[in-house]
């Protein structure tokens, strides 16, 4: 293992200042089950590593006027517990419950889950200097492509590993991140990066800040959500293809809808074609199929991951039969 200098902040500012000073010599931990991984195998080799789950002001739930403010340092499996989540974010709850494995969800973080490194075996392996570090050759695309990405992969497959980063956009969730000067919010579906953006990074965390907390607003009365996943194992797996819903039908129409695929993509995938189609519309089964079909007329899939686009499509289907009664 590469060895590193380990620090331990004793308040947010301090941890963003020394972040920023450091530079990329220095990377934040939290639960470690990320982290310490990629270090191990030599993917990762910090300078120092910052401690920040020793940070009591980031690992709290609390309520507010019925929205959620999560702490970033929050665990997996504290945040599972909390009694509101299955009256009022069942999502998370359904999204949390195929999240890995209770010993890893009694360690991870939310903030962590949120931020983790892409797992394609490619840039996991320290022999391959992929593209998304440093190399010129993205191994996947004409490799081993059974876990990567259908919709918006030209330049890098990856897909975003994270089960609570769909259901908690399906919720219009936001973000607080804090610098070593100031602090800011925005929506969690801004906080991706796309490999066109930044083939390096997967995330708009600028040098020193970190995400603080996730805020979720109240749902409208007669809101409905579900989370479902596609995965090959029936217990600790990273999704293959996932679909988180959230709407609701007032009137017998289509009111309101979001829906985010996971699995598809470099980011958390904004089905907006589908939402779109169906606003306004009666609620039937042949709508949410050409719904589905609009979205994945997009898709561009590699040699070993066409599967991807009927199991996209029928979470999809299965995911708004489920919220539009």
């Amino acid at each position: 293992m590469h060895p590193f200098r380990y620090a331990e902040p004793e308040s947010v500012a301090e941890a963003c200042r020394f972040l920023k000073r450091q530079g990329t010599s220095a990377m934040p931990i939290a639960g470690g089950t990320d982290l310490l991984s990629e270090i191990k195998d030599g993917v990762a080799k910090p300078e120092s590593v910052l401690n920040l789950k020793r940070l009591p002001s980031l690992a709290h739930i609390r309520e507010q006027d019925g929205a959620l403010r999560i702490g970033g340092m929050t665990t997996l499996s504290q945040l599972q517990v909390y009694p509101v989540l299955r009256r009022n974010f069942r999502i998370i709850e359904e999204a949390l419950s195929t999240l890995a494995t209770p010993q890893i969800r009694a360690v991870g973080t939310v903030a962590g889950n949120l931020c983790q490194r892409p797992r394609c075996l490619y840039y996991r392996h320290p022999l391959f200097l992929c593209a998304k570090k440093g190399g010129t050759t993205c191994f996947a695309l004409d490799g081993d492509s059974r876990y990567h990405a259908i919709l918006q992969n030209d330049l890098c497959p990856m897909v975003h590993p994270s089960d609570l980063a769909p259901a908690f956009i399906a919720l219009e969730a936001q973000v607080l991140l804090a610098g070593p000067e100031e602090k800011r919010l925005l929506p969690l579906e801004e906080f991706f990066l796309l490999p066109g953006q930044n083939l390096s990074r997967e995330t708009v965390l600028k040098p020193g800040e970190i995400l603080v907390e996730v805020r979720v607003p109240k749902p409208k009365a007669g809101t409905r959500g579900t989370y479902l996943k596609f995965r090959e194992r029936g217990a600790g797996d990273f999704a293959l293809v996932s679909a988180a819903c959230s709407g609701r039908v007032l009137r017998g129409t289509v009111a309101e809808l979001r829906l985010v695929l996971g699995g598809v993509a470099p980011i958390p995938f904004r089905a907006r074609q589908a939402e779109e189609m169906l606003m306004g519309q009666r609620p039937k089964k042949e709508f949410f199929a050409a719904a589905a079909q609009a979205v994945l007329a997009a898709a561009t899939p590699l040699s070993g991951n066409r599967y991807k686009i009927e199991a996209a499509r029928t979470l999809m289907v299965r995911a708004m039969q489920a919220v539009l009664k």
